[in-house]
């Protein structure tokens, strides 16, 4: 019998699966500029992906930013095939176990027991509205009701849920659903890419934040939190800035008794460099999020690390006065003990140290495309690079991302911007054939 090909897993998931953040025409116009190839996967590799044919890919974005230590690690893989014959899941109401609880520790000991109380959820999305309802219920616990309204930075991402799409200002994702939605107030980004004249990246994040400062002076009695990306804004095109934005943000936030919220969904477990992306300005929130990498890229999992002020507010005999919220899959333990692997690795392995040289390996590999005339921002924070494009064509992302596959490379592309955000087992031989993906990818959608 002859094993299935690429063309026939296409086939049948072209007839039964609905694709997240697609236009599914696109997966069928075969030869038009707009085509976006749909690519089946029959295994992974350390950081490489195999098709059913045997064609690899490198995963130049971590599979959406979540992979941090490769396909088929062998030591995450084996915590969870150990888990397996322990336990798979409980309940989290009424019950708990060893690894939600050694999870949970570890995660506040790097707070430095600043965030000592941890939630548990699936998604980015949900830890996203875990983190607003905590905050609005902890001003309507200790009797401030009237600070009920969020701010969110131009251009911030924060989910796609009705509830985070209050906080995200991305026009594709809110436009059609905005009836649905209670937006918050939007501000200016630091984003160092909007520098004027002899501007400095820390220049631009002082000016957001004196307007951050003005509309708090005039509205800070009723806003509940303000929530960031810290450092990198992913959705808004990798939108990079200083950490003087949030030594100044958390300031404004203590003064006018506002929360702060970090977004380290995407930036944290290392993606800037620092575990923390908040932690390169010296600060803590309030409330921290977290997904995507802490369970390796193998588990759906989110965290929403809370401080001892805000957990206090919520205790008392009433039920009402509880933070009633819940997701069937709550502190999954499969799922934590991936994340505890994950924890191990980074640990055993001084993972931080290590891709600081890899950091450095991609900047100098991809820094000849600043002289590129349609190169614009080539910038970096940590294992996050990026350059915007300067072109016209609606179609470059999807030109660009089927002419890197075309050269064994994943790399999808936001809009005009192209970004690497590799795992970070990745090799300097990989680093290589990235840069040179990219810029025959680049040449190739450009026409040139």
């Amino acid at each position: 019998m002859n094993k299935p090909s690429n063309a026939d897993w296409l086939a049948r998931s072209q007839a039964a699966v609905w694709h997240p953040c697609t236009q599914m025409q696109h997966h069928v116009q075969t030869g038009s500029p707009g085509h976006l190839p749909l690519v089946p996967i029959a295994r992974g590799e350390g950081a490489w992906l195999v098709d059913f044919d045997g064609k690899r890919y490198l995963d130049g974005i971590s599979s959406w930013w979540t992979n941090l230590f490769g396909h088929a690690n062998p030591r995450i893989n084996a915590a969870l095939k150990d888990q397996l014959d322990i336990l798979e899941h409980v309940m989290l109401a009424g019950f708990t176990h060893q690894p939600v609880v050694e999870l949970s520790e570890r995660l506040s000991a790097l707070t430095g027991g600043a965030l000592g109380h941890a939630f548990y959820a699936s998604d980015g999305a949900s830890a996203t509205e875990i983190a607003l309802k905590m905050s609005f219920h902890y001003w309507r616990n200790i009797g401030r009701p009237e600070k009920a309204e969020f701010l969110c930075l131009q251009g911030s991402y924060h989910g796609e849920t009705v509830g985070a799409l209050a906080v995200t200002d991305v026009a594709i994702f809110k436009d059609a659903y905005a009836p649905l939605v209670r937006a918050a107030t939007v501000i200016p980004s630091p984003d160092f890419r909007q520098a004027e004249a002899g501007e400095s990246p820390a220049d631009v994040a002082r000016r957001a934040a004196a307007a951050l400062a003005s509309h708090l002076e005039k509205h800070g009695e009723k806003i509940a939190a303000l929530i960031i990306e810290p450092l990198v804004q992913g959705a808004a095109g990798m939108a990079m800035y200083d950490p003087e934005y949030l030594r100044l943000a958390r300031q404004l936030c203590d003064r006018h008794n506002v929360h702060l919220i970090c977004d380290e969904i995407a930036v944290g477990c290392g993606r800037t460099g620092t575990f923390f992306a908040h932690e390169q300005a010296a600060i803590r929130p309030d409330l921290m999020c977290l997904s995507k990498g802490i369970s390796g890229g193998y588990l759906p999992l989110s965290i929403v690390l809370s401080s001892d002020t805000i957990y206090n507010a919520f205790l008392d005999d009433s039920v009402a006065r509880a933070f009633l919220h819940s997701h069937s899959y709550t502190g999954n333990a499969l799922a934590c003990r991936a994340a505890l692997a994950t924890l191990d690795i980074f640990e055993r392995d001084n993972v931080l140290a290590a891709n600081r040289e890899k950091a450095r390996k991609i900047a100098a590999t991809l820094a000849p495309l600043a002289d590129h005339p349609q190169v614009r921002h080539l910038r970096q924070h940590g294992m996050i690079a990026a350059f915007d494009v300067s072109t016209t064509d609606p179609n470059f992302s999807r030109k660009f991302y089927r002419a890197a596959l075309d050269r064994e490379a994943l790399i999808r592309p936001i809009g005009n911007t192209v970004y690497l955000m590799p795992p970070y087992i990745v090799s300097d031989e990989e680093i290589g054939h990235l840069g040179a993906a990219i810029t025959n990818a680049l040449a190739d959608a450009l026409g040139s």
